[in-house]
């Protein structure tokens, strides 16, 4: 098996996270899905997928790689945004929509969302962290609890692009 890619933490992060995102479209989600995390105090085979929203205010198409697991079969993404104590801006542009489009390596896929509250919520939490443990590193850099969306596929939909970018 050839040597996964290993995210690390660079000092421009963003940069990295640009990087991820052009190599997932440019490669069809041939490359991109499964990285080593051992470099961002994950695991060495961390699964990452692709959501694509509208800004709820531009109107603009965005593409945002994003660590995630499987629960279910509904797939469960982090609005972490590394601790800090505002979500991500994906997370409230999801929240303004009805639907949200994901891929998973090669498939793409509209999909339903929701957020899982109290006792389950609790228990996808702790998959995630198991699964990801600098989710739980994050969740100790604020006091705002870190929503978990989970998405369930709808119908399948044909693969990302930059050119799907605005």
């Amino acid at each position: 098996m050839s040597q996964l890619p290993e995210i690390t933490r660079p000092a421009g992060t963003f940069e990295w996270v640009k990087e991820h995102r052009r190599l997932y479209l440019r490669s069809g989600g041939a490359q991109g899905h499964i990285m080593d995390l051992t470099g961002a105090d994950g695991h060495p085979f961390g699964t990452h997928c692709l959501i694509r929203y509208k800004g709820r205010k531009s109107g603009k198409t965005m593409i945002q790689g994003l660590s995630y697991g499987d629960i279910g079969g509904e797939v469960v993404i982090c609005a972490s945004k590394g601790g800090a104590d505002d979500s991500p801006q994906w997370y409230h542009n999801i929240r303004a929509a009805e639907t949200v489009d994901f891929q998973i390596a090669t498939q793409a896929f509209r999909a339903s969302w929701r957020e899982p509250e109290g006792a389950e919520r609790e228990k996808v939490w702790a998959f995630m962290v198991d699964s990801f443990p600098f989710y739980g590193v994050y969740q100790t850099r604020t006091t705002r609890v870190i929503p978990l969306i989970m998405m369930k596929a709808i119908e399948p939909i044909a693969v990302f692009s930059e050119a799907d970018l605005s």
